[in-house]
């Protein structure tokens, strides 16, 4: 996942990027000079499974006889990569999104929605209502799924055993409960695992946390919820710092520990309990990456007294720029791209299933969850029921906006001063909701 928006750079120069961008859409600038040769596609994406990707090119060349120039960039440097694209007016047809950017690129008029395209509108009915949902934007869908995935409750089955633990926690209660056992029985000093860096994947963290105790950031018409007592954060941020100051289950270091550390810590043995992506699974059930191969199994997210095992999931799909809807030729070759990668190539889910068994990324698709392939390969290191459940209780973001960016690092240091001490729950989660409200105003 990545911000809406970079740290170092201001809302008001985003507007005018997007002020240029919204010319481009009007005609107001001619794209013919930058226009690539007919039967020609420009597809760009970030530089994962880079080979599957190529091979998937491949097929599809040889199918229609549309050649497809593949470009791709670094996750960390991609969303840059296509701002500076969009707003120079470089040949873009086809490229991945990440549904933390679609209210961004949408309104800038980057990307065209694809409503009009029945043939891509049909899988809708075919994938986890989440998925859709994060496509969707103003009532109106711009995409195909490229992978999805969520944020997923993992433990260390060994250490449990060792401590006389028959199952894992189904309530955060009992997580701070068979901690407590673990940490008195010299397991672990800090048996849960919680990245807390103001990082990308902070917000998802976050939401995890706020959604399984039953709370929420906002409410249905986009206002701040998070400063509601009984609605928002409180219950998940108080949690989090009594597991800190109070229970000592979690070091105060977590502000300090982002996502990937916290899977090399989980992966060393030094926790029982973490929360991490789901396909982490993988690497952690890995000896070659992990010193707990084999003992790392997943649980349904803990529930708060007054919420559910509800957790957050994310979405990265294939669009289609304005460009290409523009030309009605273009489009229709961009609209058998995006249905050949986002959805079945010759009947099947081939590239879904491709990366899944490649790199282990999730998929939304809902049929894949009977494939024998996908059933063999998974069972190699996880549990695929169990996969399946928790993904049938992921929601989307409810903080996805054009201003997220600005108001994420905002909240991030908000919830950051409550873990250590410096502020209350309550200073915290009021801080959080007026910079959001002032926000939307401005919007």
């Amino acid at each position: 996942m990545s911000k809406i928006w970079t740290r170092n750079a201001s809302r008001r120069d985003f507007l005018k990027m997007s002020a240029m961008a919204g010319a481009v859409g009007s005609g107001l600038f001619s794209l013919a000079g930058n226009a690539s040769a007919a039967d020609t596609l420009n597809f760009y994406g970030w530089s994962a499974g880079v080979e599957d990707v190529k091979n998937h090119v491949a097929a599809f060349e040889k199918k229609t006889g549309i050649n497809v120039i593949y470009n791709n960039a670094p996750w960390a440097q991609y969303r840059d990569t296509m701002v500076t694209k969009f707003v120079g007016h470089a040949p873009l047809d086809v490229m991945y999104v990440s549904d933390s950017w679609l209210p961004e690129w949408a309104d800038a008029g980057w990307i065209a929605p694809i409503n009009g395209f029945p043939e891509l509108m049909k899988y809708n009915d075919t994938v986890d209502d989440f998925c859709t949902k994060s496509m969707q934007y103003n009532g109106k869908q711009y995409g195909l799924t490229y992978y999805s995935d969520y944020m997923a409750f993992l433990y260390d089955e060994d250490k449990l055993k060792k401590a006389g633990i028959k199952e894992p926690p189904k309530t955060w209660d009992e997580v701070v409960q068979q901690s407590l056992i673990l940490k008195k029985a010299g397991i672990c000093e800090y048996p849960m695992m919680l990245p807390m860096a103001r990082e990308s994947w902070l917000i998802e963290f976050m939401t995890a946390l706020v959604y399984s105790h039953g709370g929420r950031f906002t409410d249905d018409n986009g206002f701040a919820l998070m400063d509601d007592p009984k609605r928002g954060a409180h219950q998940a941020l108080q949690w989090i710092t009594d597991a800190v100051n109070k229970h000592k289950i979690i070091s105060p270091a977590c502000v300090e520990t982002g996502e990937l550390t916290g899977l090399k810590a989980f992966g060393s043995g030094n926790h029982a309990f973490g929360l991490l992506s789901r396909y982490r699974v993988r690497t952690l059930n890995d000896p070659t990456q992990s010193q707990i191969a084999g003992h790392v199994k997943q649980a349904l997210m803990p529930a708060g007294p007054a919420g559910s095992h509800e957790t957050v999931g994310w979405m990265r799909f294939h669009a289609m720029s304005a460009q290409a809807a523009a030309n009605k030729t273009r489009a229709a070759e961009a609209a058998k791209f995006i249905e050949w990668f986002g959805g079945k190539a010759d009947g099947k889910y081939q590239f879904q299933k491709t990366m899944f068994t490649n790199t282990g990324t999730g998929f939304g698709e809902k049929e894949l969850f009977k494939d024998p392939d996908i059933l063999a390969s998974y069972k190699k290191y996880g549990d695929i029921a169990m996969f399946e459940k928790q993904q049938q209780l992921v929601k989307k973001k409810d903080v996805i906006t054009r201003w997220f960016g600005e108001w994420d690092d905002i909240n991030g240091a908000a919830w950051q001063s409550a873990v250590i001490g410096k502020s209350t729950v309550d200073e915290a989660l009021k801080k959080s909701a007026q910079s959001w409200n002032q926000l939307k105003k401005q919007a």
